[in-house]
């Protein structure tokens, strides 16, 4: 079992429960948005507060920060865009008939997902909207964004001529067990992919590899081509809901309502390790330095050594579930419906993998001069099992 942990800082400003965090790109502030239907600007210098955001009438459910202004979306079935100097309401973005879930910024975009089962595209410069994706039959829970020159080849782009002047896509995941991919520029469907048997809850897109990975209530996750939309692989271990993922370096971990996590070498679609000690749903989770955090509906974040699956901390003090986890300078932020974000030091444990790191090439480097031959037998899951035995 890991050490147990305290946290260097509590924040208690909120007075409902926090249902989203969102990390700057700079690194410089972090932004909270809250059942008590306003958002919080923070600074990572100095953990304070340094910004209050109210105006929506109701819960927010999910909150977008960029380096000079701040999204937040709520169950008043509006979007709003705010500066973070001032505090200011810059926009106001209506046209949803139910509570918005989720949002997405990307480029001169604001995608928004709801209840009412649309998908919604937002200038973000102004409060228009330019379009709507109509065919879910459910609400829009997830969403994610590309260009087709990342994943489509000359030849195949000719082929959409109506949609030459912008080739943006949104894909969404709905509760009605389907994955659709949008043109954005006209609102059609180019793609519906089929076979899941429960909503998906969420969705990671690798456009190089043109791969995109779905998680769901089907207790499954499953890989799509999204230029072809077929289906590539079906990973099916997981006995609940998958809640959470997150792709690195050819490796995918997915938190689950079974209480575990699990990684899996995308290539081979082969389960390598499992990360077990969770006494609820995993709720989140984030890779950092080799090392994988979670946050449980148990109210606990842990760190994992992501090799080897060993439980290396717990980091106790919230009441309620971790809803979502950033990891900024060797802190670790933590927001949860108990209203509070804490902040804990990683350094220890970041110092110590980094150690077990710089031994494991160590090792390998001296069991590499041994042969040819030992290096094929290690290689892919193979290694992973040498590193695991020299931990």
């Amino acid at each position: 079992m890991g050490n147990s942990g305290s946290a260097v800082k509590v924040c208690t400003d909120h007075q409902g429960g926090i249902n989203w965090l969102s990390l700057s790109p700079d690194g410089q502030r972090l932004l909270t948005g809250s059942e008590d239907g306003t958002a919080r600007l923070w600074s990572t210098a100095d953990s304070q507060c340094h910004g209050h955001f109210q105006g929506h009438e109701s819960y927010i459910t999910f909150c977008h920060l960029e380096n000079e202004a701040a999204f937040t979306c709520s169950a008043d079935h509006t979007i709003r865009k705010w500066d973070v100097v001032t505090g200011q309401c810059l926009a106001i973005y209506r046209g949803h008939t139910s509570i918005v879930n989720r949002i997405l910024v990307a480029k001169d975009y604001l995608f928004s997902g709801s209840y009412d089962r649309t998908a919604r595209c937002w200038s973000v410069d102004k409060e228009k909207q330019i379009q709507e994706f109509r065919g879910h039959r459910n609400c829009v829970l997830t969403l994610a964004h590309y260009s087709s020159r990342d994943v489509l080849e000359e030849e195949e782009e000719e082929e959409e001529e109506e949609e030459k002047v912008s080739r943006d896509l949104l894909v969404t995941g709905s509760t009605d067990c389907t994955v659709k991919v949008w043109w954005v520029s006209s609102g059609r469907c180019y793609q519906t992919l089929l076979g899941h048997t429960g909503a998906v809850l969420c969705l990671i897109l690798d456009a190089p590899n043109r791969e995109l990975f779905s998680g769901s209530t089907d207790y499954t996750i499953r890989t799509w081509n999204i230029v072809t939309g077929e289906q590539l692989k079906v990973f099916k271990e997981h006995q609940g809901s998958v809640i959470c993922l997150e792709l690195v370096n050819r490796h995918l971990y997915s938190g689950s309502a079974d209480r575990t996590v699990k990684c899996w070498f995308v290539d081979t679609g082969e389960r390598i390790q499992t990360y077990k000690a969770h006494k609820h749903s995993v709720s989140t989770l984030k890779y950092h330095a080799g090392i994988l955090f979670t946050g449980s509906g148990d109210a606990c974040a842990r760190a994992f050594n992501s090799r080897s699956g060993v439980l290396q901390k717990i980091f106790r003090g919230h009441k309620f579930i971790i809803n979502c986890i950033q990891i900024h300078n060797e802190l670790l932020y933590t927001a949860s419906h108990d209203g509070t974000l804490r902040i804990w030091d990683i350094r220890g444990i970041c110092k110590r993998n980094k150690r077990r790191l710089k031994k494991e090439r160590s090792v390998q480097g001296r069991s590499s001069q041994k042969g040819s031959l030992s290096r094929l037998f290690n290689n892919k899951v193979g290694c992973m099992v040498q590193q695991e035995n020299v931990e």
